[in-house]
């Protein structure tokens, strides 16, 4: 801000700057020009320096609510939020019923807080006030009450007005970063989507061709069925029946035949049911990895800080190895991890750490987990071979993307914390 809300005055204390625009008409210009309001009542919005506006409008009054505020008295029409943002305080400082208007919605929509802060009779009651709203993160309420208060004074109108500049300034940051994280996990979860919906349909297509062989293997089994049945009809009907060689070699030929078809039959329906009991792992598998993607989306949409004491900390005091991975997911999971309380080690399975450091790590690990398509067969065989000298479980992913590594950790985490859980039971007769 080039210009700030107050400056010194001649006698060295603080004043508050004029406003240009408007004429002293009233004895409420007077109280304004002398940086206190009247004893009686709190201070309205055209007695505020014009400088105050952008920051009351800004932080008090929300994007929806002022664009419907503003669209009684002007056309705001295809005008972004910053442009009627730019238009309420331009017409806030020229006055009139847009000033009025604003005044009262920001009134009614922090009654609570202007209840709250009328309890404060000086100085320190009102800082003391300002400060407990702060860190009860009610900034909004607190600081419209503030500014108006009838016994707020120059100094403490200038050090909430600047705590609350830099507050943007600061949640301007924290926001870009959390919107990149946003951004690559939205990515991530659509994809996971396209493949979901991938597997599905070929998993429908598996089931509607085992069910149509099934249907056509059962009616050609209902159609050998008549024809044997016929057969017999017809040999009954015989006056004497044919029982040479010739007669006997040619139903031992079709029994066989059907016994062969048969067995084909059965072979080809259990590699079928393999394939579906395949595709249906993989298909819970993906639909815990979303599962794990949407919760960390909804997460950070709700900017839900997550801490080691917190439903969240389930990986408290835990180390994890990682093992192979991509050099672009790794920070990512490492991230996940810290934040949930666990401590993360990680070796690239020799890439360009050395393979004799795997030795090193692995024992202090509480668990190890490695992406079975992002790491070599050498590191995977000394790494089992490792875990069983050391007894440290190992956990293999199904791909080292961070949903996989969310889910599958947190679904073997689980069941293993419930399986120590579970009461010890002794006998006394067989020990």
């Amino acid at each position: 801000m080039l210009t700030p809300p107050f400056k010194r005055s001649g006698t060295g204390g603080l004043a508050v700057l004029a406003n240009p625009r408007l004429e002293p008409c009233c004895e409420h210009h007077e109280a304004a020009a002398s940086g206190s309001s009247p004893a009686h009542a709190r201070s309205r919005l055209h007695q505020l320096d014009p400088h105050l506006h952008c920051s009351l409008i800004g932080t008090c009054l929300g994007t929806g609510e002022l664009r419907k505020l503003m669209a009684r008295h002007v056309d705001v029409r295809g005008q972004s939020d910053l442009e009627v943002h730019h238009l309420a305080v331009g017409l806030a400082v020229q006055g009139g019923d847009v000033l009025k208007a604003l005044h009262k919605a920001l009134d009614q929509r922090h009654a609570g807080a202007v209840r709250t802060f009328s309890a404060a009779t000086d100085e320190a009651a009102l800082d003391a006030a300002w400060k407990q709203a702060w860190a009860a993160g009610d900034i909004p309420g607190a600081y419209w009450a503030l500014l108006t208060h009838k016994t707020v004074t120059p100094e403490l109108r200038q050090e909430a007005f600047g705590e609350v500049h830099m507050l943007s300034h600061l949640m301007g940051s924290a926001h870009r970063h959390e919107l990149q994280r946003f951004v690559a996990l939205e990515k991530e979860n659509a994809e996971l989507h396209e493949r979901l919906e991938r597997e599905q349909l070929r998993r429908q297509e598996a089931i509607q061709e085992r069910d149509d062989m099934a249907a056509r293997m059962q009616q050609q089994s209902i159609d050998a069925e008549r024809r044997i049945a016929q057969a017999v009809a017809n040999s009954q009907q015989a006056a004497a029946p044919r029982m040479d060689g010739d007669w006997i070699a040619l139903q031992t030929q079709r029994r066989e035949q059907a016994e062969r078809q048969a067995e084909e039959t059965r072979q080809q329906c259990e590699r079928l049911q393999e394939q579906l009991d395949r595709l249906q792992s993989q298909g819970r598998a993906l639909v815990e990895e979303l599962a794990a993607a949407e919760e960390e989306l909804h997460r950070l949409s709700t900017a839900a800080p997550t801490s080691a004491g917190s439903d969240h900390g389930w990986l408290r005091d835990r180390r994890v190895l990682y093992v192979g991975g991509r050099p672009s997911s790794t920070p990512a999971i490492r991230d996940y991890v810290e934040r949930r309380g666990g401590e993360f080690l990680h070796h690239d399975g020799g890439l360009e750490s050395r393979k004799g450091l795997l030795a090193a790590l692995l024992p202090r690990a509480h668990v190890v987990v490695f992406p079975v398509d992002c790491v070599d067969h050498d590191s995977v065989s000394n790494l089992k071979r490792l875990s069983e000298r050391h007894q440290v479980p190992f956990v293999a992913l199904r791909s080292a993307s961070l949903a996989s590594f969310a889910a599958t950790l947190q679904r073997e985490l689980t069941s293993a914390n419930a399986e120590a859980q579970q009461p010890f039971k002794f006998c006394l007769r067989h020990g």
